[in-house]
């Protein structure tokens, strides 16, 4: 599928441009190598536009492969759907999807070939032995006393490791580089941990397990790709990204190529925390429309389309650029919604208006536009009788005098109907309004009332034809806009409790048909979208995706 923004210039697009025009590179390969240890986020999204897009837009492929090195963390859910998130996004990934995992008997043999080079070794210094002997950043590691043995014994070890002799802390492998080096990552990194975990691709076969390091670029080399693109945050890997490459005898020297991780204020992107805001009953589930993810984004109303602009709108760069403002991803989906999503009439908090002047057995049918500039979009039939329901807000009692929504003695009209006036404010024994007495001009249906000026519109819903629905108020998850920028702070302290807020309301009878995922604009609310999940006939759920303020619009003008 092809992207419908238009690619913004970069300084990787324009470097891999160049490098085509000059021969350098003949087809470009690119990779997005998830972790199937948690859903997919906005920042994922953010590297599967890159990765795919490039590929996409200078005839070349993309590979979806799972960096699957560590079976104690991954399940088969996570693979489903980093899948299904990819695909939904809009883009298809070359051949079949791929492992790191299928990789691992080749990888093992280069575990051999470093020993046999003198260049890899068994370590049976502890975790915090050689977190030890590792040293600090201004002073250099000192090697292990295990630094040292001979080729055969550690081919030895390395076999008896696989063959799960040992218990999970007793030995690692490690790469012999150099201890001294400024770059802590080529102070004998570990290639191999034991692990006595079945794997979901290769069940009980394997003992021990690669680190992500010795796997990565080794799999990159096997599969040809030309550019490993990734975060700022391994750009202090990739001498032994290189290093591994230069030390083995690989097919192909892929090129890593870094650029800024995406931070949204509002917003955690740590998949370890955001386990555990699943894990704790926090929020309902990875696909919660309050959580960062794709999955989300998705059950919330966010369309493939509106998240891929915003990546485009956020551009790709190498410096860090701070926080993004959450507003320009809600300024994404706005506009996206805005051209096609149907209008609809929803009042959330319902108060009954009684029109005395209308009879009993009285009833009309407006034909509405789905769409005020979309002539494709199917006609609405809004009917009109005597029993409405307005929105609480949208009366006042006390009414200040710029306030010009319905007041007793005031007069307003209703969206696509009539002008009516409140005569009368009815009270139950608590002293609650309970309904609205009010009266139609019959005279201003389509025009507008002779000798006075009636500023105000309100949206409403016929009593006896609008359908009961659940509405959930969706609203930022924290309260700050870094929730875990002070260490000393639990980000939990930051939970917005108005995150959720449901509502039992009634919709115009159009929505009755609405379908899982389909979006709407409920008129001088905002934009909504059917639980995918929950939403049925019998029982309507719709989520809000965005409110109608677009503050980020404001904000380009102004600059």
């Amino acid at each position: 599928m092809t992207n419908e923004t238009t690619p913004a210039p970069n300084f990787i697009r324009n470097q891999v441009r160049d490098e085509i025009e000059g021969g350098q590179v003949t087809k470009i390969v690119t990779r997005f190598p998830p972790e199937p240890n948690g859903f997919l986020h906005i920042g994922h999204a953010k590297s599967i536009c890159l990765n795919f897009g490039l590929a996409e837009q200078m005839g070349g492929e993309c590979h979806l492969r799972f960096d699957d090195t560590n079976p104690a963390k991954e399940e088969q859910a996570y693979i489903d759907a980093i899948k299904e998130d990819v695909s939904w996004l809009g883009f298809e990934w070359a051949g079949p999807v791929r492992f790191a995992s299928d990789y691992f008997d080749q990888l093992y043999a280069w575990a051999q070939h470093l020993m046999r080079e003198g260049k890899a070794y068994v370590d049976d210094l502890s975790p915090d032995e050689i977190r030890e002997y590792r040293g600090t950043l201004t002073a250099p590691g000192k090697p292990s006393p295990y630094r040292e043995r001979s080729v055969e014994e550690n081919l030895d070890l390395l076999e008896r490791m696989r063959e799960g002799e040992f218990g999970e802390s007793e030995k690692v492998v490690r790469a012999k580089i150099d201890m001294a080096s400024p770059n802590i990552n080529l102070r004998d990194p570990i290639i191999y941990r034991i692990r006595h975990a079945s794997h979901h691709q290769t069940g009980d076969k394997w003992k021990i397990y690669p680190s992500y390091d010795f796997t990565h670029g080794q799999s990159d080399a096997i599969e040809g790709i030309t550019h490993s693109i990734c975060t700022l945050e391994f750009e202090d890997h990739r001498p032994l990204y290189e290093w591994f490459l230069n030390n083995l005898p690989v097919p192909s020297k892929p090129r890593q190529i870094e650029f800024a991780r995406l931070n949204l204020d509002y917003t955690l992107t740590s998949k370890r925390k955001l386990k555990l805001l699943v894990d704790e009953q926090i929020v309902d589930g990875w696909d919660d429309p309050r959580m960062p993810t794709i999955s989300g984004m998705r059950r919330r109303g966010y369309t493939p389309a509106s998240i891929r602009k915003f990546c485009e709108m956020i551009g790709v760069t190498r410096a860090d650029g701070g926080l993004v403002d959450i507003a320009m991803l809600t300024h994404a989906i706005r506009s996206d919604l805005e051209d096609n999503a149907p209008r609809a009439m929803c009042v959330l908090k319902p108060l009954k208006v009684v029109l005395t002047n209308v009879a009993e057995d009285h009833q009309e049918v407006y034909e509405v536009p789905g769409h005020p500039a979309r002539e494709d979009m199917t006609v609405r039939k809004v009917p009109f009788n005597r029993e409405l329901y307005i929105d609480q807000d949208d009366f006042m009692e006390d009414a200040p005098k710029k306030f010009f929504r319905l007041a007793p003695g005031k007069e307003v009209r209703l969206r696509n109907s009539y002008v009516i006036r409140c005569d009368e404010v009815i009270k139950d024994a608590a002293g609650e309004i309970t309904e609205l007495h009010c009266s139609v001009d019959f005279d201003t249906l389509g025009k507008n009332p002779e000798g006075r000026k009636v500023k105000g519109v309100i949206h409403w819903v016929s009593a006896s034809h609008g359908v009961p629905m659940e509405v959930r108020l969706y609203d930022n998850l924290f309260t700050v806009e870094q929730p875990d920028r002070d260490k000393d702070v639990d980000f939990l302290e930051h939970l917005n409790p108005e995150s959720l807020v449901i509502c039992q309301a009634i919709g115009e009878p159009s929505l009755a048909e609405a379908t899982p995922e389909s979006r709407f604009q409920f008129e001088r609310v905002g934009y909504f979208c059917a639980d995918r999940h929950e939403s049925t006939p019998e029982h309507l759920v719709f989520n809000r995706t965005v409110g109608l303020k677009d503050s980020w619009a404001k904000i380009k003008q102004k600059g």
